[in-house]
């Protein structure tokens, strides 16, 4: 942990410790290191995380999405609702097998997509809705749901910030369906790389599992067209090790969050909903005067901050250009507001009670000089 005022705290700090090294070199001795044992024990274990009957993981965040929409069905024609104040990936799985991204405004207490939004936006050619679990707040998923239920829409749940949240005691990654999560290193949890897909659908699961391993479920025997996106069993023996932290890890981010709260009064600070189960990926506050300055002062602090996302999706090249071009506009006031103010400070379970000091004082400090 870090104690000395004169080190930097970074706004993110990814665990790889003796025990993660060890179960790494474990499997590299067994000479099994794809789609092995450890890979199936994963996949059980975080099916208790997931709250589903059937997890299938694969080698990222990112491929657990696009496998995901692959498995549905999900083509050219196609629209699907998501949300522009996220990571490009929630958007970019949607071009990737073909179909259009439409995009809704978020609510501006959690950051998450808009119910309202989205219903607006709902047409003949809407085939799904992604929801995103952003910072670790889960999306209003009772809304969602019935929405979706009432149009016949699936529900593709991006719970890739998410891991062990919760809506009333219901895990994210059950709500949808399929659930998605990422083991990206500055996640909660992490395996170096990878994803994992949740479901309760046993035929959903067969199709994933055959979509990333070539279309075969026997070598050989392949019965549909599919994508190489297998995870290492190396990357899911350091998952299981994480995984076995994650209850104290998540604790001690909402311990870390409460304290901010408590000693933080210059900025607006996370808002988390009734029944919810906030998990904290990032702690995200509102700079509502020059967040650029505010961001000096906190480096000056030695204090690191980051910004996530300083672009709505649908203003980057990739979708920009091309509703230019077909004369698409969105009108998102809330995602426009949000991405100019939002800035994440650390509140990772590595922090000391100094640590968190320093983060409240440089944060005070820095809000008294906007």
């Amino acid at each position: 942990m870090s104690s000395n005022p004169s080190e930097f705290i970074p706004p993110a700090a990814p665990r790889i410790g003796d025990a993660e090294i060890e179960a790494a070199v474990a499997v590299l001795r067994t000479g099994r290191v794809v789609q092995g044992p450890e890979v199936a024990a994963f996949e059980s274990e975080f099916s208790e995380t997931s709250g589903t009957e059937h997890c299938v993981a694969v080698n990222s965040g990112t491929s657990a999405l696009q496998l995901s929409l692959m498995a549905l069905g999900f083509g050219p024609g196609d629209e699907i609702i998501v949300p522009s104040f996220s990571f490009a990936a929630t958007a970019n799985v949607v071009r990737l097998v073909g179909a259009e991204p439409v995009f809704a405004d978020i609510d501006p207490r959690t950051f998450n997509i808009d119910p309202e939004s989205a219903a607006s936006l709902i047409s003949p050619k809407t085939a799904a809705i992604i929801p995103v679990h952003l910072y670790g707040h889960p999306a209003d998923m009772t809304a969602l749901t019935a929405l979706a239920d009432k149009h016949g829409l699936a529900v593709v749940e991006d719970a890739c910030q998410a891991h062990a949240s919760s809506i009333d005691g219901t895990p994210v990654g059950s709500f949808g369906s399929v659930g998605t999560f990422s083991f990206y290193p500055t996640k909660n949890m992490h395996a170096l790389e990878g994803g994992i897909v949740s479901t309760d659908d046993a035929q959903l699961a067969r199709t994933l599992r055959l979509l990333r391993n070539q279309g075969m479920e026997q070598r050989y025997a392949n019965e549909v067209v599919g994508a190489n996106m297998r995870m290492t069993d190396v990357s899911a023996a350091i998952g299981r090790v994480q995984l076995a932290s994650l209850k104290e890890w998540t604790l001690q981010r909402q311990a870390n969050a409460e304290f901010l709260n408590e000693n933080i009064s210059s900025v607006v600070t996370p808002h988390v909903a009734p029944g919810v189960s906030h998990v904290y990926h990032q702690y995200t506050v509102r700079v509502e005067g020059d967040r650029e300055r505010f961001q000096e002062v906190l480096k000056d602090e030695g204090v690191g901050s980051a910004v996530y996302y300083p672009t709505p999706i649908h203003r980057l090249k990739p979708f920009w250009d091309v509703d230019q071009e077909r004369g698409r506009t969105w009108d998102l006031p809330e995602t426009e507001k949000a991405a100019g103010e939002v800035l994440s400070l650390p509140v990772h379970p590595s922090l000391s009670r100094s640590d968190l000091e320093r983060i409240a004082q440089a944060v005070e400090k820095a809000g008294s000089r906007q």
